[in-house]
């Protein structure tokens, strides 16, 4: 069983700077690391995610995000960030992290991110 605990959303102008964490419980480097967003009455989307492969992380970005936000994981200390920069009112949205495993999906409880303009 992992648990994810995400921090660090807050209220920031648009054109600013967030970075979220996530600490898991348990060991991740085998997961596929990600954050969603779900803004109200909008379905949860992916954002971006993170894979420890033998070269090194895989990252995959969604397109509205793709140069403004970095994911990125420090498996000895069960985490992962995701920076945003260039912060824009339309990626105000709680977001959540999410670990894929062989065998299970976990969520975390989600934290607030809003843009104002």
């Amino acid at each position: 069983q992992v648990q994810l605990v995400e921090s660090g959303g807050d209220l920031v102008q648009a054109g600013g700077s967030l970075r979220l964490s996530c600490v898991a419980s348990g060991n991740i480097f085998s997961a596929i690391m990600g954050w969603y967003r779900q803004a109200p009455g909008k379905q949860r989307e992916l954002v971006a995610t993170v894979a420890t492969v033998s070269s090194g992380d895989l990252t995959v970005y969604a397109d509205s995000v793709k140069g403004r936000f970095t994911i990125s994981r420090d498996n000895p200390k069960n985490t992962v960030y995701l920076q945003m920069n260039n912060l824009k009112p339309e990626d105000s949205a709680v977001y959540y992290c999410n670990a894929k495993t062989p065998f299970n999906v976990y969520w975390g409880q989600g934290t607030q991110v809003t843009v104002s303009s």
